[in-house]
């Protein structure tokens, strides 16, 4: 039976008690206070498998309580208490109760059958940063709606609450934008993707959906149009995007730094205004990302001239900008959020932007990036950053990476996952899981209660819980796995 510290984010605290375990039997009630009507069915949905449970509204005692309560501070922040008697969840908004439930789930035993019986005590969990992300890329291989679903559904269960996706590259463009059907029926079809593997869009309705699932899960999408550079499916979907208005060949190549939008062209901002409106009306989350990385085929004036032209669109269409952290070698507005991605030791135009009242995103490559090799025989993934096995992913901290940008400036951390070399949704998972974990600890836990040693038999004792859900994971060496 897992003890209530046998959980992933750490939690702030933590006070066991053996002597008030708590067992659920077929005549436990969940009970919803006004307000917890969803996250109560979540619940019982999570607990079908192991006992069957009813939800609702009557008031009472014993059972298992969701109420909602302007004693605690901040929407993600929960109390659990776990008696004799019965559990409370308790939290200021719904997305506290279903973090609470995200932590419950991991105190569950794993197979039907045996007694389903949470170790008593009292939990008191807030998290350190508001921003805890992961990011999806669905330009270099496309993932369908129901992979997409799949893989939130694996990731909320450590508290992760922002799925950002990486939507157009050069190999291919997968969300459809209204009067420009060419981006999707020529930079989507059959050969786009990495080696021309993975092609494959998102219709309106398609994207609509997986907003309203994540929401469900409490995860918002942040989906990034890649731009100036980073843009060759778009330009062979429409020649007149380039300099010249030649038509370009589809590039299926892993290159980057070559294609670039033309800042001195008008048409280049009808485009991008129309694409960023569109985008803006299908996320209701209040992030909108603009890329703007390795665009090296545009230079230091054009690249100026043009997020001095599109930071505004994304304002104008209600939305907060994100950029990859080269934006911040521009004047930024300060509520533009540079995400900066480098192995560097320092960067100046982030911390500049600090200085300007930004907020930024940690996602270093050498240790937030999912997509490198967990060590040189791994068969995915990439190693231009260093291997990245577990320790490294999780002994590092987000408020000691850059001089000049302090915690109080850190909106969260993300983990990025480029899929040059992925080919299904085994292969994201297994990039995916157990690196995951660690970052999203660093983003949730306070900084004094992590601790690998605590971190690594807490991983451990996972494994069985991926293994019964289907999920492929990487059996690192440096875990003692059941």
């Amino acid at each position: 039976m897992p003890q209530l510290d046998d959980v992933i984010p750490v939690p702030a605290e933590v006070r066991p008690d053996r002597a008030a375990d708590f067992t659920i039997n077929p005549g436990t009630r969940i009970r919803a206070g006004s307000g917890a009507e969803q996250v109560a069915e979540y619940l019982a949905t999570v607990l079908q498998p192991l006992v069957p449970v009813s939800v609702t509204s009557s008031p009472g005692d014993g059972g298992i309580a969701l109420e909602l309560t302007d004693e605690i501070s901040g929407d993600e922040a929960y109390d659990i208490d776990i008696a004799t008697r019965g559990v409370v969840l308790r939290a200021a908004a719904p997305a506290g109760l279903f973090a609470a439930v995200q932590t419950l789930r991991q105190l569950l035993p794993i197979s039907a059958g045996d007694p389903v019986t949470l170790p008593g005590g009292r939990i008191a969990d807030r998290p350190r940063f508001p921003y805890r992300g992961v990011m999806l890329d669905v330009a270099r291989h496309f993932f369908t709606v129901d992979e997409v679903k799949s893989y939130i559904d694996a990731i909320v269960a450590f508290k992760i609450n922002y799925l950002h996706l990486h939507l157009t590259d050069d190999q291919g463009w997968r969300l459809e934008i209204p009067g420009w059907s060419r981006l999707t029926e020529v930079s989507g079809a059959a050969g786009t993707g990495v080696d021309g593997a993975g092609p494959g869009f998102y219709t309106r309705d398609h994207f609509a959906e997986l907003v309203d699932y994540a929401a469900s899960r409490f995860v918002t999408i942040v989906p990034e149009i890649d731009m100036p550079g980073h843009v060759n499916a778009a330009q062979v979907a429409y020649p007149s995007l380039t300099a010249d208005g030649a038509p370009v060949p589809q590039r299926t190549d892993r290159e980057v730094g070559y294609s670039s939008l033309v800042a001195g062209a008008e048409s280049t901002y009808a485009f991008v205004e129309d694409v960023i409106r569109e985008v803006a009306e299908l996320t209701p989350g209040p992030f909108l990302h603009i890329g703007g990385d390795e665009a090296q085929a545009t230079s230091a004036e054009d690249y100026r001239i043009f997020m001095t032209r599109v930071l505004p669109l994304v304002g104008k269409y209600g939305k907060r900008a994100i950029g990859w952290h080269e934006m911040a070698s521009v004047d930024l507005p300060d509520t533009a959020v540079p995400q900066f991605w480098r192995v560097e030791e320092a960067d100046e135009g982030t911390a500049r932007a600090v200085s300007a009242g930004c907020q930024v995103i940690i996602s270093p490559a050498d240790r937030s990036y999912l997509d490198m090799k967990y060590d040189p025989s791994t068969s995915l993934g990439l190693d231009w950053a260093g291997f990245v096995e577990v320790d490294r992913a999780y002994n590092w901290d987000p408020a000691d990476r850059l001089p000049g940008v302090p915690e109080q400036a850190i909106l969260g951390v993300e983990a990025p996952l480029w899929s040059e070399s992925l080919r299904s949704m085994a292969d994201v998972q297994t990039m995916t899981f157990p690196r995951l974990p660690a970052i999203a600890e660093i983003g949730w836990s306070r900084r004094a209660n992590r601790d690998w040693e605590s971190f690594r038999r807490r991983l451990a004792a996972y494994a069985p819980r991926w293994t019964a859900a289907g999920v492929a994971f990487h059996p690192s060496p440096q875990i003692d796995w059941p």
